[in-house]
């Protein structure tokens, strides 16, 4: 077999002064994995590289660290015999080479020392066994004992060993096939498909955090779509997402149908994915027609409803979000807003009036962009004619926000007339009258009655003070 060398990958400081210290220690030493791979395929910007050692991977790092001029604090992992140092921005994880044996119930194997071919066997898959030595000897050598490049050029995705073992003894690894299918345009062999169908009851082992890294790193590809048909097809999004796979499918009744929510879903989602790198906007895309599915109601005279499916949607994302170990926080009330709100900007094109752009504004305040982002990948019109038409009217829209915005100031509004002004000048304390002039002065100011200044604003506030008996203190 033809040796093959990749010098040119290990041309960084960092790889002579590994070779060094692993020449010093005489032990084997490779940078294997996902750092070979992406520099074979030329992926750009390395972030991490992984060392195998055929001894201790931590007594190296250590070594390393010695060597380097910054000296970087070494992180021991004793746990899994693991240790990691950063330089010059990069992480570097160090290993001692190693095999492993599984139980049914866990991912987590039984680890002991082993071969440089024992710790080649363990990789998920072909193109992720990849190694090139560190060793003075045969420095930069390739070592694909599974034709990993091979598949690289076919664009194939597989197990280095038996696929229905791969993903049985380490569930998470289904994932991960989809998520490098996904950021790779990789196809998976079928072989591989057939055992992820296999054992998808299997995901049940692995901590929503783990699942969640995997599908938060699908949504942030090119194509998230490609994860999600795939998830959908071997039975995993089922388990992770109901609420996605409840959208599928077109019913129809006297001869009216209505659209397959989840297609269109993934073609929002791909659509936004070109404009915007933001994880929870795509969460939003994502989700803004989950409320579809429970809503759903046949009307003979109007044809198929979805009446309050923004507003059922936004109460489910709680849900899943909980469900899911995802942040509780302001990324989850982001998601909520955008979905309760996704409709919005969708009626507001057909009567663009000052009153319900105001409105619009005070409602979402700073995700008012988001929002508009959102609703206009949510045009997946096969039409051009109506495609153009309704990318029109969201200019319109636009246009209108922008005009509004600087002539009345309504985002992230704050009343002219505060609560502590209002009891000063009617002698009040703390009481339900106070925040009703408040409402009455904000309604009148997004309707367009007053403007949003303080002599108009004041004005109303003695008026209807005067309506509900109050008397104003000299």
């Amino acid at each position: 077999m033809q040796e093959h060398y990749y010098k040119e990958a290990l041309t960084a400081e960092i790889f002579s002064i590994i070779s060094k210290a692993a020449e010093s220690m005489q032990v084997k030493t490779y940078v294997i994995g996902g750092y070979v791979r992406d520099f074979i395929l030329e992926r750009g910007e390395v972030k991490d590289i992984d060392v195998v050692a055929v001894g201790s991977g931590i007594e190296l790092a250590k070594e390393v660290a010695n060597l380097l001029p910054n000296k970087p604090k070494v992180q021991v992992f004793k746990t899994y015999g693991t240790a990691m140092l950063r330089f010059n921005d990069v992480e570097i994880e160090f290993v001692g080479a190693r095999k492993e044996s599984y139980s049914e119930k866990s991912r987590n194997p039984e680890v002991c020392e082993g071969t440089l071919e024992e710790d080649q066997n363990r990789r998920d898959f072909t193109i992720n066994a990849l190694a090139l030595s560190l060793n003075k000897e045969d420095f930069g050598l390739l070592l694909d004992p599974f034709g990993g490049i091979s598949d690289m050029e076919s664009k194939i995705l597989k197990t280095p060993l038996d696929p229905d073992v791969t993903y049985s003894d380490d569930p998470l690894r289904m994932m991960r096939a989809i998520r490098f299918a996904t950021q790779l345009n990789f196809t998976i062999e079928k072989e591989s498909m057939d055992a992820i169908a296999k054992n998808v009851e299997r995901i049940e082992i692995i901590t929503k955090e783990r699942m969640m890294d995997e599908l938060h790193k699908i949504m942030c590809s090119k194509t998230p779509s490609i994860g999600f048909l795939l998830l959908e097809k071997t039975g995993l999004l089922h388990r992770i997402l109901p609420e996605l796979t409840d959208l599928k499918g077109i019913d129809e009744q006297e001869g009216q149908k209505h659209k397959d929510n989840f297609y269109h879903t993934l073609e929002v989602v791909d659509n936004i994915s070109q404009h915007t790198q933001d994880l929870w906007l795509r969460w939003a895309a994502l989700l803004h027609d989950i409320g579809k599915a429970p809503t759903k109601k046949f009307h003979k005279k109007i044809g198929w409803t979805f009446h309050a499916h923004e507003f059922v949607g936004s109460k489910m994302v709680f849900k899943l979000f909980k469900r899911l170990k995802m942040p509780l926080n302001q990324k989850m009330k982001f998601v909520q807003k955008l979905v309760l709100l996704s409709s919005r900007p969708i009626v507001l094109a057909s009567d663009v009036t000052d009153s319900a752009v105001r409105r619009l504004i005070f409602d979402t305040g700073e995700d008012l962009d988001s929002l508009m982002t959102l609703c206009e990948a949510d045009i997946t019109t096969k039409n051009p004619v109506k495609f153009k038409k309704y990318h029109q009217n969201f200019k319109i829209v636009r246009d209108k926000i922008k005009e509004v915005e600087e002539r009345d100031h309504v985002r992230n509004f704050e009343p002219p007339i505060s609560g502590e002004l209002i009891m000063k000048t009617f002698n009040l304390k703390p009481c339900r009258e106070i925040g009703q002039i408040k409402e009455v002065i904000k309604e009148a100011i997004l309707d367009g009655d007053i403007p949003n200044e303080y002599e108009p604003a004041y004005k109303l506030m003695l008026s209807h003070g005067t309506k509900l008996g109050l008397k104003a203190s000299n």
